[in-house]
């Protein structure tokens, strides 16, 4: 084989010693200029490997995300520094050829940071590194990785991976302690009043097994083989069918109690309300409260603590003449964040008699006031939240099959009820639940 260094200098050289003494005459310049591109084309290229390269398709890039759920409960004060910490994927990395990084595969790593504070005035720290991928049937792989993103978390999470908790001068129970310090021995009694009532500031960060969180690789990973996908991603010929039959002529959108067209609905579910309030429980969702004293004082002490309240209750929305037939929520620690979504049986079925439902599924990021409208403010991308059901459900284990279908003229942005803004592709997910009997 030639060396390809030595035939670069050889064509610098020619260059330099044949053609530049030709730079004034433009046709034997370009004569010879097409000469040395035919030279150029034929000889060894440094741009050429010399051995061939791995198929990239198996190879996770660097900034690859990996959904995963944690299995190990971690607390800036019950946790330790080194402390071993475990976390199962719930979403599939996965191409046309299968599954690279199951649902159910496991990434593992150690506490390398962790700062508990007693100081009002100084932030909680907690540094989990996930440095180990084991996907059943093969061996374990090097992972090199950092924390992105604490689903539904009040806390911040910083650029390498830290978590960063609040202080306690901006949770609002903590404000009113202070007033009632100031107010002396009558504040006293008022404060004990609030604790029972409302409890206690709480700065520490804590986060049980099940809560969500994203990574994202630093370096690539190699996987030398699919895996099965955990659900069908095409629905059955005859389902299919029946769900755009259905589609045809279903609504759009849900209205709120005036009959203001509000949230667009981008999910179809297939099974009983037992199937799929028992998919959503092992999905780890929660179903809502209907509103009453007892919710509501529990609402209450959720925002002035800023703590979560799985089973808020959610405000009614309607969709065939009645509100909802049932509602499901995921929170962690906070009421400004929640993911969340209404269900309402409609009046047709499939061939085999199987129940079709409707939903809306949003993701509340905070707190909106506007207009003297109190509510919560949602993520604009309903496609995300939409993605964020399928996958949940599906790592549960009782999902059958899953489908994005079209609808005739969808409509792929507005407004919802409450004057939030959002945008979707206008399809819908269509989530088929096993029967019972296959469970």
């Amino acid at each position: 084989m030639k060396n390809p260094h030595a035939t670069v200098r050889y064509e610098s050289h020619y260059a330099r010693r044949v053609l530049l003494p030709l730079q004034h005459d433009f046709c034997l310049r370009r004569l010879f200029n097409i000469i040395l591109v035919g030279l150029l084309a034929s000889a060894p290229s440094l741009a050429t490997p010399l051995h061939p390269v791995q198929n990239p398709g198996n190879t996770l890039a660097i900034g690859t995300r990996l959904y995963v759920r944690l299995e190990t409960p971690v607390s800036t004060k019950t946790s330790h520094l080194h402390q071993a910490v475990t976390a199962r994927v719930v979403r599939e990395v996965s191409t046309d050829q299968g599954a690279w990084v199951p649902i159910g595969a496991v990434v593992s790593g150690t506490i390398e940071k962790l700062i508990p504070t007693s100081d009002p005035d100084d932030h909680a720290r907690l540094l989990i590194r996930f440095d180990k991928l084991e996907i059943p049937g093969h061996a374990a792989l090097d992972l090199t990785s950092h924390l992105t993103g604490v689903d539904n978390s009040r806390e911040i999470v910083l650029q390498d991976g830290t978590i960063q908790g609040l202080l306690a001068k901006d949770v609002p129970v903590s404000r009113m302690e202070g007033t009632f310090e100031r107010l002396g021995s009558a504040g006293g009694q008022m404060e004990k009043a609030s604790d029972k009532a409302l409890g206690k500031t709480d700065t520490s960060i804590s986060y049980p097994a099940g809560t969500d969180m994203t990574l994202a690789l630093d370096n690539p990973v190699t996987v030398d083989s699919t895996s099965p996908p955990a659900a069908a991603n095409q629905l059955s010929p005859a389902l299919a069918e029946a769900i755009q039959k259905f589609l045809a002529d279903a609504p759009q959108r849900v209205e709120g109690r005036s009959g203001k067209p509000g949230d667009p609905l981008n999910l179809v579910f297939v099974g009983g309300a037992g199937q799929i309030a028992r998919a959503f429980e092992q999905a780890g969702w929660s179903e809502a409260k209907k509103l009453n004293v007892k919710s509501a004082a529990g609402t209450i002490r959720s925002i002035t603590s800023k703590e979560g309240y799985g089973e808020a209750p959610v405000s009614q929305l309607y969709l065939y003449g009645r509100g909802e037939d049932m509602a499901f929520e995921k929170m962690l620690n906070t009421f400004s964040k929640r993911h969340h979504l209404r269900v309402w049986r409609s009046p047709l079925a499939t061939p085999e008699g199987r129940e079709i439902w409707l939903s809306a599924a949003t993701h509340d990021v905070g707190i909106d006031i506007h207009l003297g409208v109190v509510s919560h403010a949602i993520d604009s991308d309903l496609d995300a939240e939409r993605a964020k059901v399928g996958a949940d459900l599906m790592a549960s284990g009782l999902v059958a099959s899953e489908q994005l279908v079209e609808r005739p003229n969808p409509i792929t942005e507005g407004r919802t009820a409450t004057g939030g803004t959002w945008k979707t592709s206008g399809q819908l997910l269509v989530i088929e639940l096993k029967p019972s009997g296959a469970i």
